[in-house]
């Protein structure tokens, strides 16, 4: 970055709210070193100017990108992949430690108990840094909880990496979808992003991301991390068909301003109007703060 002699603009798909000083450093030499920041939230950018010490000037919230989707009922994308008569919950994205599923699988035995046709399907293989280091411990640990919870016929793990368009496929054949992720100072979400764009209707911990998406009636969010609040919100959106389906709607219109054209011009704005002030702006960047090893 310090040897550019064109100007650089950097999205930071997360921002720390308890960085290392290492983290730190680098972070800020990262920003003092681009013309533009992009944060994918106003939370991020908000933790950026307080937390960094960064010119709100400097920072541009561009929000994570989704497919445009058509918004369709569940009933009519279920037989597409073989699911049809049952109620389904859908997470998905690399599995590992972090993302809740064992809180998920918690929650299930009062789900099934009230909704007896349920089904939670976990989408997706295991992060491959995870793989590296200590094979399928994970994957198998949660396969035996549910065992241990009997609940082999309630709980699907599609064990691969989809593509784009099949993974449209089972967002629109859920019911709900669910994020129940443990770390609440968590910033982006691109599960949850892409959840959105297809309609769904979300139940999720409050983590930061999913309080601001979420808002004004865009999500259901439970109150505490624990598996009996996440049955019930669970329970009270399978329960409530007109309110599953006024959930997603409202989802469904937030992200429009979400979808790839949009970010894309967004960033193309954002990139005229760096272009059109580099003359002024790349001289403070030579004077910034030094790249350390």
């Amino acid at each position: 970055m310090g040897a550019l002699r064109i100007p650089a603009v950097s999205t930071l798909h997360t921002v720390l709210r308890e960085p290392t000083p290492h983290q730190r450093s680098v972070l800020t030499q990262l920003v003092s070193l681009s013309q533009s920041t992009v944060v994918m939230s106003r939370s991020a950018a908000n933790l950026l100017a307080t937390g960094y010490g960064v010119n709100r000037n400097r920072i541009q919230v561009i929000p994570h990108g989704v497919p445009n989707v058509p918004l369709v009922d569940p009933g009519t994308a279920k037989p597409l992949i073989g699911i049809e008569g049952r109620d389904v919950i859908l997470s998905f994205g690399l599995i590992g430690p972090g993302k809740g599923y064992e809180l998920a699988i918690a929650a299930l035995p009062a789900v099934v108990a009230a909704h007896p046709s349920v089904q939670y399907v976990i989408l997706g293989a295991t992060h491959p840094d995870l793989v590296a280091r200590e094979g399928e411990t994970y994957r198998r640990s949660l396969v035996a909880l549910v065992d241990r919870l009997g609940l082999g016929k309630h709980v699907q793990f599609v064990d691969r990496y989809v593509g784009r368009n099949e993974l449209i496929h089972w967002l629109e054949a859920a019911d709900v979808f669910v994020t129940p992720y443990q770390n609440l100072g968590q910033i982006v979400s691109g599960t949850l992003a892409y959840a959105m764009s297809a309609g769904r209707a979300v139940v999720s911990t409050p983590y930061t991301y999913a309080a601001e998406l979420l808002a004004d009636g865009r999500g259901v969010l439970i109150d505490s991390v624990s598996s009996d609040a996440l049955a019930e919100g669970l329970n009270t959106v399978l329960g409530d068909p007109s309110l599953r389906t006024m959930i997603g709607r409202r989802a469904y219109a937030y992200s429009r301003r979400m979808v790839w054209p949009a970010v894309g011009a967004a960033y193309s704005s954002l990139f005229a109007h760096v272009v059109s002030h580099t003359s002024r702006a790349m001289e403070p960047l030579r004077t910034g703060i030094p790249i350390v090893a």
